[in-house]
């Protein structure tokens, strides 16, 4: 059986500057965008093409670096390399600046927001994670600051159903956090990648987690189920994914859908992998079912499925553009 990565559309979404990241909305209908340009882009379907809705601009002074959804859909935040992270709040088919986060004393690399809603995390250049609470009046608190890395931290993500949240960074580490008695810890450093740690995606059960890196390989983690007497957690690689890519592996993302698994690269190309069915769970085989070598004329920043429609995946580049990709078995 043969599997193929097709090329729906490519849109000009920043153009004269780079598309740093790429992310569906909660039901899929929506994409945004942002890039070097300082602004963010929200793409919507009209007809069979995919168009520019809205663009927020005037929210930074620098490069917006990441953008996330909400889970309710409602409202978009964006970080920025100008140190501050924008919470906008959608209004009919537009969005409005609701309120602007500072601390940081450097660019804010990623942002991500809990599955419950109610916090969202921002990591930096200055080597901290922060968490922020949001109640019910659309306040946002700062809780917690974490301090567990000892470089640059690239990205942070959100476990799918619990409490629990992963970073990396420049200090080639991964650090999970999660909350004890009131205060957020760090209960686990994976170490094992022998440079940057660039970005990471969880599976949609939550108990594995990818990771990809400036060594060019893709990591699979697992968790233990058994924690230590001090509540640490344990996680351990099951799966390296080596000598596929060319250059720096800037991007991972594990459908929850499918359970593919998506790779942006620096060598231009975007990769699918998927997971053998007879292999082990505790020693998993995934093998690469397509790769489009020229998927972008410059690296590839971000890859992102589709959280509803099987198969879609969006990707983006230092050369501007998005690329909308169909990936589907052929027999």
């Amino acid at each position: 059986m043969k599997e193929a990565l097709s090329l729906v559309q490519r849109l000009s979404a920043h153009p004269d500057s780079r598309c740093w990241f790429v992310i569906w909305n909660p039901s899929g209908t929506l994409l945004a965008s942002c890039g070097g340009d300082k602004a963010v882009r929200i793409w919507g379907q009209e007809g069979d093409s995919w168009t520019c809705k809205t663009v927020l601009q005037d929210g930074h002074q620098r490069t917006v670096r990441k953008v996330a959804w909400s889970p309710c859909g409602n409202y978009l935040a964006s970080a920025s390399f100008d140190a501050t992270t924008c919470i906008w709040k959608k209004k009919n088919d537009d969005f409005e600046s609701l309120t602007v986060l500072e601390g940081h004393e450097n660019e804010v690399k990623c942002v991500t927001w809990a599955p419950s809603g109610n916090l969202l995390a921002t990591c930096s250049r200055d080597k901290s994670v922060w968490i922020w609470e949001v109640d019910e009046e659309d306040e946002y608190e700062c809780v917690t600051v974490l301090n567990s890395h000892t470089q640059d931290v690239k990205h942070a993500v959100w476990h799918p159903t619990r409490e629990l949240l992963a970073s990396c960074s420049y200090d080639n580490n991964i650090c999970v956090y999660k909350e004890d008695d009131d205060d957020w810890e760090c209960k686990a450093t994976l170490k094992g990648h022998t440079s940057t740690v660039w970005s990471l995606a969880f599976d949609a059960a939550g108990e594995r987690m990818a990771s990809c890196s400036d060594d060019r390989t893709v990591k699979i983690w697992k968790e233990s189920t058994s924690e230590s007497a001090q509540g640490d957690l344990s996680w351990k690689c099951i799966c390296t994914l080596s000598g596929y890519h060319g250059r720096t592996v800037y991007d991972v993302d594990w459908c929850r859908l499918t359970g593919a698994m998506a790779t942006a690269c620096g060598d231009d190309a975007v990769r699918v992998f998927k997971e053998e069915e007879t292999g082990d769970p505790d020693q998993p085989v995934f093998s690469m079912v397509a790769q489009k070598a020229k998927a972008h004329n410059q690296d590839v920043n971000c890859v992102a499925w589709n959280p509803k429609e099987e198969g879609l995946l969006a990707s983006c580049s230092d050369d501007g553009d998005i690329a909308i990709w169909r990936f589907k078995e052929e027999n």
